[in-house]
């Protein structure tokens, strides 16, 4: 009979499951009164949501790092030093990393550019001037300034190296929340 690793990770995944349940039986006061089905419903929303037990540390503390692949690290050094108005922290042949606004960019000498996939929105005080600031460096417009609702604006542009850089202006954004 050919193997069939399917089940033989259902059975991990089941086991794992088993005990993250036993161990939020064991560490949430109350927790054994509960139904098999909510103790289980409850462990889950715990490690979905991140929301540590007592005592317990924030396992996801946010967003740190955006990382862009260039295919000229000297050149998109100097292009994304001048757009964001800062200079590498990190600077080394196969990584340099920007320190902005408490986050990190990083440029990567590998990997492709690209429009697609995850998209990182940087926070500016006013998107139109961001993106006409990219625009005037070397960028070409992506998606156009949009109001999206309640004060919100994003766009986003091309970087001369084929990435895709986002800006939101959010009005509600709470710096205070970030950690």
């Amino acid at each position: 009979m050919p193997h069939r690793p399917l089940p033989r990770c259902r059975v991990v995944r089941n086991l794992i499951a088993r005990c993250a349940v036993a161990a939020f039986v064991a560490a949430v006061p109350g927790a054994r009164g509960l139904a098999d089905d909510d103790r289980e419903s409850a462990a889950a929303t715990a490690a979905r949501t991140g929301t540590p037990h007592e005592g317990e540390s924030v396992m996801i503390h946010g967003l740190a790092t955006v990382i862009y692949h260039v295919p000229d690290l000297d050149h998109a050094k100097a292009w994304y030093a001048a757009a964001f108005r800062t200079e590498p922290y990190f600077d080394q042949p196969f990584y340099v990393g920007f320190e902005v606004g408490g986050f990190e960019l990083g440029l990567m000498p590998d990997g492709e550019a690209g429009t697609s996939g995850p998209q990182a929105l940087w926070g500016v005080a006013d998107a139109s001037a961001a993106l006409a600031r990219a625009v005037e460096l070397g960028a070409t417009p992506l998606d156009p300034l949009q109001d999206v609702g309640d004060g919100i604006r994003v766009c986003a542009v091309r970087d001369p190296f084929g990435n895709r850089i986002g800006f939101i202006e959010n009005p509600h954004f709470d710096v205070a929340k970030v950690r």
